[in-house]
């Protein structure tokens, strides 16, 4: 995740006062995508939920 400025190619959403940008193209593989803010006890940040399987995020090389 990064900050960025909206582009040609980003598709733009907004929710409760956040905008979030993410390209076109990845949009169509990963939708629906999900982003919650969570707070554990190792800390608090951002989680990202979609259709895209580990093995298509990481590669043929991955060993989560």
């Amino acid at each position: 995740m990064a900050l960025d400025e909206s582009k040609n190619d980003d598709e733009v959403f907004e929710d409760r006062g956040i905008t979030y940008l993410i390209e076109k193209a990845l949009f169509e593989k990963v939708k629906p995508i999900e982003v919650d803010f969570v707070t554990t006890p190792r800390g608090s940040g951002f989680k990202l939920t979609s259709s895209l399987s580990q093995e298509s995020a990481c590669g043929s090389s991955c060993s989560c």
